[in-house]
């Protein structure tokens, strides 16, 4: 299933995603202490994602439908698909351009391709 969300969507499934399942009026206060937001605005956004099934909002309890690993995972193929036109290797290329890895990052991204690519050796 494709799940697009804004990025004020995104900060209020941040937040819930750590406290869940939470009261309403209580994530209207965090929301209102972490990102500055009126209630008005937490209540729109929570009818938002109820509207796209991210959520559950009942007897003003909330609960996150779909985990941030999977609106992760969308967000990056949307990013790679838009900005890179699909290609891993060229968004890294892109990245390490300006940044540099560490020792312990480039081990944990090799172990990581690793991983990815054992299903394609026969």
């Amino acid at each position: 299933m494709d799940y697009h969300i804004n990025e004020s969507e995104y900060r209020l499934m941040d937040i819930l995603w750590d406290v869940q399942p939470v009261n309403s009026m209580e994530l209207a206060g965090l929301c209102r202490e972490q990102l500055g937001w009126k209630k008005s605005t937490t209540y729109t956004i929570l009818r938002n994602l109820g509207e796209k099934q991210i959520l559950r909002n009942e007897n003003a309890v909330v609960q996150a439908l779909v985990s941030r690993g999977e609106i992760q995972k969308q967000e990056s193929r949307d990013f790679l698909r838009k900005k890179f036109r699909g290609s891993l290797p060229a968004f890294i290329a892109a990245f390490l351009q300006e940044e540099k890895l560490t020792k312990q990052e480039a081990e944990e991204l090799q172990e990581l391709i690793n991983q990815a690519s054992e299903g394609e050796e026969a």
